[in-house]
């Protein structure tokens, strides 16, 4: 079975990352996508507990139904991890399926500070999607230029989000990334 892997901080989860698992199937690039999120990060951004944004992962692609699934890979790996090792360690204990990698065109400028970026190049196929706002390869599909980071600002200025945020997840999302939740600023004492 050919298999995208999809990973990615989902801080939170939003539509744009919806949109793009979809498509990978929709478009038969894959006959699965399984969505990794990032136990730590690399070049060290802080995130929210790995748990609560593996639950809404989960949440979400119960909801998106099937060919959609989560790995928790990254929570068996030594940290920090990485992209590579991750993939190596998939292919390892799992021979009999093909893995590829979706990466969105904004990372591909900083591709050669990944570990071993050359040997990811070579041993797994790059699944590029666009996105709005960036330099996008040519023939590339560009998605909306939704962010993490604008779901999690427009949330701490108390704006809505339902927009950005897929309704199965929206109340979860609002509950973990709140003032007094966990991603979200830490309110101001009087």
């Amino acid at each position: 079975m050919r298999i995208a892997i999809y990973g990615g901080s989902f801080n939170p989860p939003h539509v744009g990352h919806a949109m793009v698992a979809s498509w990978v199937l929709w478009t038969g690039r894959a006959d699965q996508v399984w969505w990794m999120p990032s136990f730590s990060h690399p070049f060290d951004k802080a995130l929210p507990p790995f748990e609560r944004r593996l639950e809404l992962v989960e949440s979400l692609t119960r909801a998106l139904g099937g060919g959609h699934r989560v790995t928790a890979v990254e929570a068996e790996l030594e940290p920090p991890t990485y992209t590579v090792d991750a993939l190596d360690w998939l292919r390892e204990e799992y021979p009999e399926h093909r893995f590829s990698l979706v990466i969105g065109a904004d990372n591909l400028p900083k591709l050669d500070k990944w570990k071993e970026a050359e040997r990811l190049q070579a041993s797994y196929e790059l699944v590029v999607v666009g996105r709005d706002g960036y330099d996008n390869p040519a023939g590339c599909v560009i998605f909306p230029g939704v962010s993490s980071t604008e779901v999690r600002t427009r949330l701490a200025a108390g704006e809505p989000v339902d927009h950005l945020v897929p309704a199965p997840i929206l109340e979860a999302v609002r509950a973990s990334y709140s003032a007094a939740g966990i991603g979200g600023p830490k309110p101001i004492q009087p």
